[in-house]
Formats: structure tokens, C-alpha cells, sequence
């Protein structure tokens, strides 16, 4: 905050909004809302509204509920004992409310800070309509924007709280709450985390909500607002005294088709909810102030967009600033009026055209903006379109070489709530007592339904939900049917995964484990006869008998990989003379094809794990070979990953699962990829 109070930007846009301050006396402040406070003020009561219409006050002064009271009252009690004027205080809350709503701001996007100040700070829409007409949407508005900054923080319960607040404050920003249950509900990192919301929500709405109904008047202020009729006013009528509304309609819609996205992510959710402001906005003749609620949101997508972008909305601003000032004049303290019309010339049936012709413009432009952002922020948006299409990683490998171990591991990265995993055991043809395994292998491809497991995957990746049956190596049996739905990530693992061309294709990435033969051997006797209850002679006998066929049907698959992953004990020898003293230390080679960031992984992998990294580039440079060494931690791992591949570190869960060792470093190297490969993708 220091630093932004010092920025010459900062300041001057300081010295505009005290200047107003110090001229103006806004209409809607010293007829309404400074007397009001006045009233309040002089005699407390936790019913104000009554006491003010008991005063003889007019409804439409306060329609508003206790968020906006209480934001207004600490000031409004001190200007009482202080002898300040209630419109002072009241402006001085304003003021205070906007550099609240400029920090909020730059929280959000704290590395954007000169175009916050540019596009928030300095905004004529915001100076014009709270300070020139002095309008208090910057209170429900701030409310609102802390909401939003609170989930993206993940402090749900306190995101639900503000945007009760900034409902109660104003009851347009009822506008935004679906959209928060809506994010909440279909990021499925956040579904569990919505009672939260829900509480915070509950509780803040309970205790503000609760005591403005228990008010004789209050109530009825807000419902007489005549701002609140303003989205019927544009309508068709169907005839036999029913209209068509086409705000609501708009609104409706509008939350079908975001509802329809199975997965939203931060950027999404605020987006599509400025989004609503912004078209309502748009289909009303709203107030000046309305277009307040908007700001923030536009901001923060200029933060993201480019140069015609910014260009668009310096022009909306431009002709918002002219069409307000030409039919709502400016008050001075001193009692006199700008009239822009008068200075212009243009008054009566002309002034009436001209103020309609740029507010046609006006709404012309914000169509316009409103569809770049549909196009820019929304159907660029990587999660937009991973919810039409989920993320396919084929995963194949002998028995025992790790497809499982990594499978899980991957699935502990974008949590359990994103990943489907499908394995190709579960499409054994038969049950482990039955003769045919004596004659045929589980790698034979004859031996698994590998028809079924391309028709599920081809299913999963068309969103449909299928019926899996899972086997139990423990039994040897298949167990019982049950419904698999289709996520973000499908994980389809198993010993023929890159067998068929039908399965490659389906594939986003392809993974081949080589584990070390000698090694595969260790691992898979201490896995079949320890955690699956095998006999220690069947393993040993299925070793020789299944050679031939991993031959013919296994290792021929590693030539689709996009990444081979090949664990080796640093020493051959090491196997032999494993004991406490003498823990298995291993080495990881990955063998790449058409990746491009090798060498900025080899860099971080030695200078953040702090390993030794041998890299051999092929000679058309389509083919990288990387052999690395060391101990490394999950936590070095994951500042790795936030170096390396940042846009796809936003899929990860809340607390994503990052492992120590190899298997962390298998972790790192698939995600790499999948940034890799949704970048070729997304740009196909």
C-alpha cells in the first residue's frame, strides 16, 4: 500500500476526487443520503428507516439495506461530534470505500499496478458518477470485489460473509451469487469446500438480513425503489397481458450456458460474472452508477487483454462521460450548475437525440466488448475448453514396471475430484483360476478385452459415463459393475495402453515405462508376493514364460511414446547388496520425443532439485535423452513445477499430492508434457 500511495498516478487521481469533493454537492448526496445519515445519527436506532420516515422523509432516500448504513455510519457519528457535514462524511466514505476497492484490486493482480491505476483509479466512470453525482455503488462494489478476492484466497467462509454484504449494501449484487455457487460447485478442487461459502453466506445474511426485516419501513423503501423496475422496461408483448422480460430472459440464459461448462476456473468465474453486470448494464436504462459495478471487472480483464481491448473501453468511457454530463448536470457547493448541453448548444428534441444517439453507441461498444471477452477470456480460457474435450494420458509398460504407482501419483497432483482412471486389468478375459492362463499370458493381447477397453475410453472421452468392472489381484476375480463417469483427466493405464492406434490417438500424451529388467523383477516380487499373496515359484516360473510376449506385444509399443521413463539402480550390482545400511538408490532416465522445454527442465532440475543432469540431444533435435542422479524433496519438486509450467499448475488440487524421489520427479516430467501438449492442442 505504501508503495501504491506514492505513485504519481495514485496521487493524482487523489487530488481529482478531493477537488470534486471539496466543489461539488451532488444532488442525490444533499437530498438524500446526507440527510438521511443526518436523521440517523442525531437520534441511534437500529431501525433508521423508520425513523426517517417518521421525519418525513421520502422513500427513495435510503433504499438500501444495513451493510450500506453501517459502512456509512462511523464517519456519519464522527462528522457529529467533530462538526464536519454529513455530505463530507458521507464523500469522505466514498473515497475511502474506492482506495479499498484499488487495493482489493491490486491484490488480484498484483503485477499489473500502473494499468489498475490507468484503467480503475483514473476511470471517469468512477470519479463522475461518485464523486460528480455522488452515487454509492463503490460500497457494494467493494463489498463484492473482497468477496471475490476471498475465494480466490480459498477463504470460502469469509467469501460467502462479504457477498452477503455486498448483497445486503445493494440488492443488485444478488446478480453475482450464482455465479459463486456455480464456480464453487464446478471446480471440483472447491465442490467440498461450498458449505463454507454457504455458512459465511448464511451467517452474514442472518444477522444483516435478519434485523432489516424486523424494520416497520425499511423493507418497503427498498421494494419501492423504482430503480428496481428498470429491467422490465425492455420487453415484448406476447399479447393477453403477458410480456416477455428480455433482461431476465438474458440473465437466465447467460447462467444456463455457464452452468454448462463442467469445469470453471478462477478466471472464468470472474469473468463471466462481470460478464452479467455488464450486459444488464447494457439492456437498461440504468443509472449512472450502475456502470460502477462493472469497472472493477473490466479492470481486471484489461489486465489480461490487449491493446484494442483497452481502446474499446477508453471509448466506452469517453462516450459514457458525454452522455451522462449531457443529461445530468453537475451541482456546485456554491449553488450553481454545469449543464454540458448548455455549453454544447444542444438542448430540447435535439439534446434528447444526441443523448440517445450516444447512448446507442455506448451499448454498441459494450456488445462489442462483451463478445471479445466471450472469445478472448472464455473460449481461449484452457479450462473452457478442456471441459469439452478432457485430457487423455496413456500410460503402458510391462507388469510390474510402476503403470499403477504413477497413475496414482498423477491423480494425487489434479486430485481424485478430476481424474478417471482406467486400467487394463480390469479387462482380463478370464479369472485367474481359469485353465486359458496356462496356456496364454495376461500380456497376449488375445487374452483382454481390448475392444471393451477402447469403446470405454473412446466413451470417456466423449463424456459419457461407462460400466467398469474392477479386478481384484488379491482374488483373482472380476468384481461387480459400477459406473464410471468421464472427468477433466483420464488416466488409461495398463499393459496394452499404446497397442492399438485407436488408443494412441485417443491419447493427449503417451507414456512408456522401461523399468530396468533386473529392478522390474525386484519390484514385482515384492509387490505379487507381499501386498498380493502370490506364491514366490509362480512369480519366479511367470518370469521366463512371459518373456516371449513382452517382447511381441510390449516393448514394441515404447516407439508411440511421447515420454519413456527408464528407472535403474545407479549400480548394477546394487540389488544384490540391499540391506538397511545400503538403501536402493536410483536413477532416472527419460527419453523424450518433440518436447520443447528440455532445456529449461534440465536447468531447474539442477539448479532447484540440485541434481546431476546429463542431457544427450538427438540430431534433428525431435529425440532428447536425459539421465538424472540425486535426491530430491516433494517440496523442491513442486517450486519446479510453478517454475516450469505455471498455466498448468492451476489444474492441481488445493494440496496436490507431490512425492519425494523418482516417482516426484516422474511428477514433474509428465506435467511438463501436459503443458506441452495442451499447448499443441489448444492451438490446433
Amino acid at each position: 500500500m505504501k508503495k501504491l500511495g506514492l505513485d504519481p498516478l495514485f496521487l493524482l487521481g487523489l487530488a481529482i476526487r478531493l477537488a470534486l469533493i471539496a466543489s461539488l454537492a451532488p444532488r442525490a448526496a444533499t437530498e438524500w443520503f446526507a440527510p438521511f445519515m443526518e436523521a440517523s445519527t442525531s437520534v441511534l436506532t437500529l431501525d433508521p428507516w423508520s425513523e426517517w420516515i417518521a421525519r418525513g422523509g421520502t422513500p427513495v432516500a435510503f433504499p438500501y439495506g444495513y451493510a450500506m448504513w453501517l459502512a456509512l455510519l462511523p464517519l456519519g457519528l464522527a462528522a457529529r461530534l467533530t462538526g464536519l457535514t454529513q455530505l463530507h462524511a458521507y464523500e469522505l466514505t466514498l473515497l475511502l470505500a474506492d482506495v479499498g476497492l484499488l487495493v482489493t484490486l491490486d491484490r488480484l493482480v498484483p503485477d499489473r499496478r500502473r494499468l489498475l491505476l490507468l484503467a480503475y483509479w483514473l476511470s471517469p466512470i468512477v470519479i463522475l458518477a461518485s464523486y460528480g453525482l455522488g452515487l454509492n455503488d463503490l460500497i457494494p462494489a467493494l463489498l463484492l470485489m473482497l468477496s471475490v478476492l476471498a475465494t480466490r484466497r480459498v477463504a470460502l467462509t469469509s467469501a460467502g460473509a462479504f457477498c452477503a454484504a455486498a448483497i445486503s449494501a445493494k440488492l443488485s449484487m444478488v446478480v453475482a451469487l450464482p455465479f459463486f455457487c456455480i464456480y464453487l460447485y464446478h471446480n471440483r478442487a472447491l465442490r467440498q469446500r461450498l458449505r463454507d461459502f454457504a455458512a459465511g453466506f448464511a451467517g452474514c445474511a442472518l444477522v444483516l438480513g435478519g434485523v432489516f426485516l424486523l424494520s416497520r419501513d425499511g423493507p418497503a423503501m427498498l421494494l419501492s425503489n423504482p430503480e428496481m423496475g428498470k429491467i422490465y422496461r425492455l420487453e415484448f408483448d406476447l399479447a393477453g397481458g403477458v410480456s416477455l422480460y428480455l433482461v431476465p430472459l438474458m440473465y437466465l440464459v447467460m447462467l444456463y450456458l455457464v452452468w454448462r461448462v463442467r469445469r470453471i476456473n478462477f478466471d472464468l468465474f470472474q469473468v463471466t460474472t462481470g460478464m452479467a453486470f455488464l450486459l444488464i448494464v447494457l439492456m437498461t436504462p440504468a443509472s449512472p452508477g450502475w456502470l460502477v459495478w462493472c469497472v472493477p471487472f473490466l479492470s481486471l480483464y484489461q489486465a489480461m487483454s490487449g491493446r484494442v481491448s483497452i481502446l474499446l473501453i477508453a471509448v466506452f468511457t469517453a462516450i459514457y462521460v458525454l452522455g451522462t454530463l449531457l443529461v445530468t448536470p453537475l451541482q456546485f457547493a456554491n449553488g450553481t450548475e454545469f449543464r454540458l448541453g448548455s455549453v454544447l448548444h444542444v438542448s430540447g428534441q435535439q439534446g434528447s437525440h444526441v443523448a440517445s444517439l450516444l447512448h446507442t453507441a455506448m451499448v454498441a461498444i459494450g456488445v462489442i466488448l462483451a463478445m471479445r471477452i466471450w472469445r478472448e477470456a472464455i473460449s481461449g480460457n484452457d479450462f473452457f475448453r478442456l471441459s469439452r474435450k478432457p485430457f487423455v494420458i496413456g500410460i503402458a509398460g510391462d507388469s510390474g514396471s510402476g503403470k499403477d504407482t504413477l497413475a496414482t501419483s498423477i491423480a494425487g497432483l489434479f486430485g481424485v475430484h478430476s481424474v478417471v482412471k482406467l486400467s487394463g486389468d480390469d479387462y482380463h478375459l478370464w479369472d485367474r483360476q481359469k485353465p486359458m492362463w496356462q496356456v496364454m499370458t495376461h500380456l497376449n493381447p488375445m487374452a483382454n478385452d481390448l475392444e471393451g477397453f477402447c469403446n470405454d475410453l473412446v466413451s470417456l472421452v466423449d463424456g459419457e459415463s461407462i460400466l467398469s468392472r474392477t479386478y481384484d489381484h488379491a482374488s483373482g476375480k472380476r468384481g461387480r459393475q459400477v459406473r464410471v463417469r468421464s472427468n477433466d483427466f483420464i488416466v488409461a493405464s495398463g499393459l496394452h495402453a499404446l497397442y492399438f492406434p485407436i488408443l494412441r490417438e485417443c491419447c493427449s500424451l503417451r507414456i512408456f515405462l522401461d523399468i530396468d529388467e533386473h529392478l522390474r523383477r525386484h519390484f514385482k516380487i515384492r509387490r505379487d508376493v507381499h501386498e498380493r499373496g502370490h506364491a514366490l515359484a509362480s512369480v519366479l516360473s511367470s518370469f521366463e514364460r512371459r518373456e516371449a510376449d513382452t517382447e511381441r506385444f510390449i516393448r514394441p509399443q515404447s516407439r508411440y511414446a511421447d515420454v519413456i521413463f527408464s528407472l535403474q539402480p545407479i549400480h548394477p550390482d546394487m540389488l544384490d547388496h540391499l540391506d538397511d545400511r545400503r538403501p536402493l538408490r536410483l536413477k532416472l532416465i527419460v527419453t523424450t520425443r518433440h518436447g520443447f522445454n528440455e532445456l529449461s527442465l534440465n536447468r531447474v532440475l539442477v539448479g532447484v532439485c540440485g541434481l546431476h543432469v546429463d542431457i544427450d540431444v538427438g540430431h534433428e533435435g525431435d529425440e532428447v535423452r536425459m539421465s538424472i542422479e540425486g535426491e530430491t524433496s516433494a517440496a523442491d519438486v513442486a517450486l519446479a513445477a510453478g517454475i516450469l509450467c505455471p498455466a498448468v499448475t492451476e489444474f492441481l488440487d488445493i494440496t496436490p499430492g507431490w512425492q519425494d524421489g523418482v516417482i516426484g520427479l516422474m511428477q514433474l516430467v509428465t506435467l511438463t508434457h501436459i503443458d506441452q501438449a495442451m499447448t499443441k492442442r489448444f492451438i490446433q
